[in-house]
């Protein structure tokens, strides 16, 4: 099994909560530092290695400056659900998120924080030209990445079409779309599709969804980060449901 460093407070702390047995070491760059204190104490119970280096030796490591001083190797963990399980778990509340080929691992780390905190059971990503789950998606998520599923498909458009086939309604994104995000009641399963960065949704994708939505923009921006997006258009799935009387 491949090994992989996650970096950040939020994300460190969530990982060896969730999956202690998979971390192997603890590098933290204070041991005065409260926060890191916690840290320790947490990897310590857990039966994980500590060991403090300089800030710059995990910034090496992380190939970043925002690890927050500190650094956890980890074994990757496997997929928590294929997509065979996802189409078999398929109710009549679930809610799913299909990210079509985002490239910036800022915009993916926010997408999976706003699924776990909106209750998503699962996020589907193209296995290709797209952004991989990378320790700056683990951070900027603070622990979305080790809560919420995420699986890889190779084929974005014949998925969609197999969510159909499951009972799911499939909803995109788009500045084409004529009906705006509030014009839907979003009861029954649904998917939520959105597109990556500055191109939108691909054809298939667009050509796979059965309802478009874009959200009204009242400023002179024509759009609104992916991230950003996202969070907004989820929120407003679970205001929906709940309006319905489904939480």
């Amino acid at each position: 099994m491949s090994s992989s460093f996650i970096y950040g407070v939020h994300a460190v702390a969530r990982r060896l909560q969730r999956a202690p047995e998979l971390c192997i070491e603890l590098i933290c760059a204070d041991k005065r530092n409260p926060r890191l204190l916690q840290l320790i104490d947490q990897a310590r119970n857990a039966g994980v290695a500590v060991r403090t280096e300089p800030r710059a030796q995990l910034t090496r490591l992380s190939g970043s400056d925002k690890h927050q001083g500190c650094l956890l190797k980890t074994q990757d963990l496997a997929p928590v659900m294929d997509f065979q399980q996802c189409l078999r778990d398929v109710n009549r509340s679930s809610l799913l998120l299909v990210l079509d080929g985002i490239q910036d691992p800022h915009n993916l780390g926010a997408c999976l924080r706003s699924a776990d905190a909106c209750g998503v059971n699962a996020v589907i990503i193209p296995r290709d030209r797209a952004v991989k789950v990378n320790a700056t998606v683990r951070k900027v998520a603070a622990g979305g990445a080790e809560s919420v599923p995420i699986i890889e498909v190779t084929n974005m458009a014949r998925s969609l079409k197999d969510l159909k086939q499951a009972g799911v309604w499939i909803y995109g994104t788009s500045d084409m779309a004529e009906d705006s995000l509030y014009d839907h009641d979003y009861s029954g399963p649904v998917a939520l599709v959105m597109g990556a960065e500055g191109s939108g949704l691909r054809r298939l994708t667009l050509e796979s969804c059965d309802h478009l939505v874009k959200l009204p923009m009242q400023g002179q921006v024509e759009s609104l980060n992916v991230s950003v997006a996202t969070g907004v258009c989820l929120y407003e799935i679970l205001r929906s449901r709940s309006a319905c009387g489904r939480h």
